[in-house]
């Protein structure tokens, strides 16, 4: 059995406080843990994971050539599924599920999640859509107004929370990002477990590993994700990589170099 490095990064007390705070109010936890390059190919080894079932994915981020959204905590995102699918999410973080209004938490199509990593945590609420393939395509290409692939409740979220002066079909699409996710379980731990690999175009990447849990369940799942991980060998103690931040940063890179080309 793999014990526990002294320097495995741990959330402190008043962040394990603040936690719980935001968990009472939230819809699910979700545990995340990225793991660094160098151990990703002996990390999807010591998994019941089987490459060839891996789910394709495309995944498109809208914002201004300076992220402005970004800066302002927001994300837009569409992602294309293998079957021709497709969904999108307008998401705010961080927020404080106590401070939203009571009609957005009352919608179907809005969550708020806790995400919690090693030694970190953020909360963000997400209002999602679906949109078919193609007209991802359509928007990415321009041969379809951006705003037409988001629902009515998502463009009104976006309309109220958007920097002023910004609006859907003014933004720039950021990618594509190639993933691949794999859903796996194994006797040893109670709930599935996603592994997405997010492929970068300069050739880049990151592992991510997730589980989610109820609120109430939050401590009792994190506790026995990070045995079974442990006891599969893998490196809790990796410095963590946001996989959204990453790319935005890489295409924004990209933009830049193509406008000080002209």
């Amino acid at each position: 059995m793999a014990g526990r490095r002294a320097d495995t990064p741990r959330l402190t007390a008043e962040q394990l406080m603040q936690v719980m705070e935001l968990a009472r109010a939230s819809d699910s936890i979700e545990l995340k843990l990225t793991i660094p390059s160098a151990a990703q190919r002996t990390t999807i080894a010591s998994l019941p994971l089987d490459p060839v079932e891996a789910q394709p994915r495309q995944v498109f981020f809208f914002d201004t050539p300076d992220l402005a959204l970004d800066q302002a905590g927001i994300v837009v995102r569409a992602r294309r599924i293998q079957g021709g699918k497709a969904d999108t999410v307008i998401k705010l973080r961080p927020v404080v599920p106590t401070d939203l209004p009571p009609d957005l938490r009352r919608s179907g199509s809005f969550k708020v999640e806790v995400d919690v990593l090693p030694g970190g945590f953020v909360c963000s609420g997400s209002m999602k859509g679906k949109a078919t393939g193609q007209e991802v395509r359509d928007a990415v290409d321009g041969n379809l107004p951006l705003r037409k692939i988001f629902s009515k409740e998502q463009r009104q979220l976006f309309r109220e929370r958007a920097p002023a002066g910004i609006d859907l079909d003014s933004l720039v699409p950021l990618g594509p990002t190639f993933i691949l996710k794999s859903v796996f379980s194994s006797p040893d731990h109670p709930r599935p477990f996603v592994a997405e690999l997010w492929l970068y175009q300069d050739g880049s990447r990151i592992l991510e590993l997730s589980t989610k849990a109820l609120p109430g369940e939050a401590f009792q799942a994190a506790v026995e994700a990070r045995t079974f991980l442990a006891n599969q060998g893998i490196d809790l103690t990796g410095v963590q990589q946001t996989k959204t931040r990453t790319a935005l940063r890489f295409f924004q890179k990209q933009l830049d170099a193509a406008a000080g080309a002209r």
